[in-house]
């Protein structure tokens, strides 16, 4: 939840307008836009749950899969969505059923609680990019806004 909460954050945060960003400072070649970093994320939430399940996951997550999203509203319901639909599935995780093998080609082969693992960190390590893509915007991320660094 917290992991969700801070990528929602910084999805909500980017104007739509910058939805189509790619940094051209520095080392950025082949790096994806803002929107289709969001889009990722999304599909992935959706492939590794699928895994988790033991269902077919959507093609393509690398290029954000084939869910339609384009425009900022779109692509935070398909964000919110893989989150519904992951918390659904997490929530059926015990210690009875945490070390069942899960196969495909997302974070596999692993266990349930593995793939759950690998999930949340997928998602902050793209909090993490899109962070750098809100400051080089000049927005402050909404957790830094929300716990400031005092400085004394």
């Amino acid at each position: 939840q917290f992991a969700e909460e801070n990528f929602l954050g910084v999805a909500e945060a980017m104007p739509e307008n910058k939805y189509s960003y790619v940094p051209t400072a520095g080392k950025f070649d082949d790096v994806r836009s803002f929107g289709e970093q969001v889009k990722h994320v999304a599909c992935n939430q959706f492939a590794f749950f699928n895994e988790f399940e033991g269902n077919k996951p959507p093609e393509d997550c690398e290029k954000g899969g084939h869910e339609p999203a384009r425009t900022k509203s779109e692509l935070i319901k398909y964000l919110q969505d893989s989150f519904d639909y992951s918390n659904r599935v997490l929530a059926r995780l015990t210690a009875k059923n945490a070390l069942e093998r899960v196969q495909g080609r997302y974070a596999a082969p692993n266990t349930k609680l593995g793939i759950s693992v690998v999930a949340v960190w997928h998602i902050t390590d793209h909090y993490g990019q899109l962070v750098e893509y809100l400051r080089m915007n000049g927005i402050v991320p909404p957790m830094t806004q929300k716990h400031p660094l005092k400085v004394q």
